[in-house]
């Protein structure tokens, strides 16, 4: 066996420094029009690297012949970049973060106290507009730093034993701006890294340059003006199709007539919409169907002849020695569950990090209301906010009517969306056992905790685990009657 590091990320900076010569050939080109001749070259991979690297043009030939003619697409995940992204709404960060199999490290609203930067969006053309949208956006700021030193000062106070620590008062510190966040505008300007290789860039190009925002459509010039220099030979098609231009424009056309308003009132509690039927019997079928070679259907049939309490016993065997860490095998990926929930910005801000799933969300309304924080309320300041919030929704009409999206952009953390959204029983094990935990924060917390008391009633075998880190003990001692095992 021989392992060889092949190459890693280095600051763009760094390589400045070098001298023109040496720095021509750092590019990521060249990793992957090696492995991309690995398949039909009698040379080994390093030295298909040192062939790249010592004809840099010929590497690019060989990337656009074999991605372009040949179309070989997977050959561009090779090519990797990291992109410090400053100054963007986050509305705009909600369109980076979309990607599945990208990188994100984001500047959190819930740990860092902001100082009140905003983006003001280009179709907002109106000199009168403009002067409602900033002034409007001021009054919400005003009201996070007020609310902030209020809700920090009565948190201190409440919970003096973590104060005698720097770590302590961190943490109280950080609830109070995560409540405070709550009245921030969608756009406020936050910044993230991120890694991304040349497949899905050329997919963020493409989806970019169809979003209805200049804002977005200006990061995607930005983007490829960086990577065009550095790896011309890996993006093949950076513009949309007339496929995707036009996706669902017919659809959108025969709802037209019967379009509906967001129902009210409406309920905020989340509603399982579909679900694997006999979840419990699929996972056990798919276990045995692979284990002892059967075919599926034969598996099935052998499942259903094993009694309910049989199955609960086969069950609680499996779960016996898991710890809060542990995750379920893939046959848990079998059984599916969709939901539908109204949730906050601030929620979704954290929902949409789970992207091993499939998430559809509609656009931030007032109709659907706001979440205001119990923090808030608890110290005197829900009037006042619920006010700016008024404030708000009505700064929203007079933009919406003339400047149409634009008007998004007023709109709060504690404004609200209609989420529709799939995961696999494997996948939500993962999320509960993340979001129904006492470190995480109390909106998500609640949407993770009603999620996995449903689950348990339609898989009652399978997710009898399904619960956040912190209740894992008591939850097993429960089943159980013993504590964990260490």
């Amino acid at each position: 066996m021989q392992v060889k590091l092949a190459g890693f990320n280095i600051d763009s900076e760094i390589m400045q420094q070098l001298d023109p010569h040496g720095r021509r050939h750092l590019t990521p080109e060249t990793l992957s029009a090696a492995y991309a001749r690995i398949s039909r070259s009698p040379l080994s991979i390093d030295q298909l690297r040192k062939k790249a690297c010592l004809d840099m043009e010929k590497a690019r030939k060989s990337n656009q012949k074999i991605i372009f003619e040949m179309g070989h697409h997977s050959v561009a995940e090779h090519a990797v970049f990291n992109f410090d992204i400053m100054g963007v709404s986050r509305l705009a960060l909600e369109e980076i973060e979309k990607f599945r199999l990208v990188s994100y490290t984001e500047k959190s609203q819930r740990y860092v106290t902001l100082d009140g930067d905003f983006i003001t969006p280009a179709e907002l053309k109106s000199p009168a507009l403009k002067k409602v949208f900033q002034g409007t956006i001021k009054k919400q700021n005003r009201f996070y730093f007020k609310a902030f030193a209020i809700l920090n000062k009565r948190l201190q106070d409440q919970h003096r034993e973590l104060t005698r620590s720097v770590s302590g008062r961190n943490l109280v510190e950080g609830w109070a701006k995560e409540d405070a966040r709550y009245i921030l505008s969608l756009a406020t300007s936050g910044q993230v890294g991120m890694t991304i290789n040349a497949r899905n860039l050329e997919h963020l190009f493409r989806r970019f340059r169809l979003n209805p925002r200049d804002e977005v459509r200006k990061l995607a010039e930005k983007l490829y003006a960086l990577v065009l220099p550095i790896a011309p030979s890996i993006i093949l098609f950076p513009e949309p199709s007339a496929f995707e231009r036009e996706t669902f424009s017919t659809l959108d056309k025969c709802f037209r007539p019967v379009a509906q308003k967001a129902e009210t009132p409406f309920s905020r509690e989340p509603k399982i919409v579909s679900f694997s039927e006999n979840g419990d019997n699929l996972i056990l079928a798919s276990h045995l169907s692979v284990s002892q070679n059967l075919e599926f259907a034969r598996a099935m049939n052998t499942v259903k002849k094993v009694s309910a309490a049989q199955k609960k016993l086969m069950f609680m065997d499996f779960f016996r020695k898991i710890q809060f860490f542990d995750a379920p095998p893939r046959e848990f990926e079998m059984a599916d569950i969709t939901f539908q929930a109204i949730v906050s910005a601030a929620n979704f801000a954290q929902l949409k990090r789970h992207r091993m799933a499939t998430l559809l969300s509609g656009p931030y309304i007032p109709e659907l209301g706001t979440i205001v924080p119990a923090s808030v309320t608890a110290a005197g300041l829900e009037k006042e906010f619920r006010q700016i919030i008024d404030t708000t929704n009505s700064a929203y009409c007079q933009i919406k009517e003339k400047s149409g999206a634009a008007a998004d952009y007023i709109l709060t953390n504690s404004h609200c969306r209609r989420v529709l959204m799939k995961m696999n029983l494997r996948e939500m094990y993962h999320f509960v056992r993340l979001r129904d935990d006492a470190h995480a924060q109390w909106d998500i917390r609640n949407l993770a905790h009603r999620l996995s008391e449903k689950i348990k009633t339609l898989m009652p075998l399978t997710a009898m685990m399904l619960c956040g880190k912190s209740g894992f003990t008591e939850e097993y001692k429960k089943i159980f009657k013993t504590p964990p095992p260490d």
